[in-house]
């Protein structure tokens, strides 16, 4: 079976460089003393109160996937913002071109690498994720659920990353483009509901129901609501409220809705929106690259 050269290349200077390692030992070893000292709190709480109160030891677990999370949506972009811009920047794209490189192995090639980098760094903490196990509350089910999310998150910021760094020709300006996108997609679907769902309050308020109760539970985002299903936060928060039953329900901020196929299925279909998009950052970065190339083959 043939390699990708871009994805050999860039995992065997990864191989030979201490970052990488350097990277995992950091971040596990803070996940490590934030468990263990969630650990001795809630023992020591224990002994003092004689009530156990399982829901607590939950917070090792919340604690991990959400800083998981974070890290995904934050760095995924910063490593390949700077991939093909890079390239152009050190002038070596259009020798990458001239080869017997197909443009999709480029682009493909970079953003596998570096999705597989952070990938490890990602399963590397699951066995401090396993100690919930002790407890209980959270299956191995749940984690495959939880790592399904994090896999499609991380596609998600990385292709955009990937798409900004074809479309800017200096890594800055891509890095810049693609965080402001990545808080547009993520921060923004929130303000679009929030403000949807008062206009709709004081409408309906205006109408006669003085702002009561009556008035919030028919208030709704109407259809902004399905703008996040293109947010990865969303989804996350979602499977993680569910597996430890915290929280109020992020659709239900918005207002009631009846069931239908989308609001059931939330995760299912956010999953796929998000993949289609990523899809679709990768066409566009395949596309420019190939428009700016010089090679043949490209």
């Amino acid at each position: 079976m043939k390699t990708n050269p871009v994805y050999r290349r860039e995992m065997m200077v990864s191989a030979r460089s201490l970052r990488m390692p350097l990277i995992i030992t950091v971040f596990n070893s803070i996940l490590a003393i934030v468990a263990l000292l969630n650990m001795y709190s809630n023992v020591m709480q224990v002994r003092l109160t004689a009530d156990v109160e399982y829901g607590s030891f939950l917070g090792i677990y919340e604690f991990v996937t959400v800083v998981e999370f974070i890290m995904l949506m934050f760095i995924m972009p910063a490593i390949t913002s700077g991939t093909i811009s890079g390239e152009r920047e050190r002038q070596t794209l259009d020798l990458m071109l001239t080869t017997e490189m197909k443009t999709w192995e480029i682009v493909v090639g970079k953003l596998a690498a570096a999705f597989v980098n952070m990938f490890l760094v990602v399963v590397s903490s699951f066995p401090l994720v396993a100690v919930v196990f002790v407890y209980g509350g959270i299956t191995g089910k749940d984690m495959l659920l939880m790592l399904i999310c994090l896999v499609v998150s991380a596609l998600f910021s990385g292709s955009l990353g990937i798409c900004c760094s074809s479309l800017f020709k200096r890594s800055t300006v891509s890095t810049v483009a693609a965080y402001a996108v990545l808080a547009l997609t993520v921060v923004g679907t929130y303000g679009v509901n929030s403000f949807a769902y008062s206009m709709a309050r004081m409408d309906l308020g205006q109408s006669g129901y003085m702002m009561g109760m009556i008035g919030e539970q028919a208030a709704s985002s109407g259809g902004f609501l399905y703008t996040l299903l293109v947010n990865p936060s969303v989804t996350f928060l979602l499977i993680l409220q569910d597996q430890t039953a915290t929280g109020n329900g992020i659709l239900e901020m918005y207002g009631n809705r009846g069931p239908n196929l989308v609001t059931d299925h939330w995760v299912a279909v956010s999953s796929g929106v998000q993949l289609a998009l990523s899809a679709l950052f990768v066409f566009i970065a395949i596309k420019m690259v190939r428009k700016r190339g010089i090679g043949r083959n490209a």
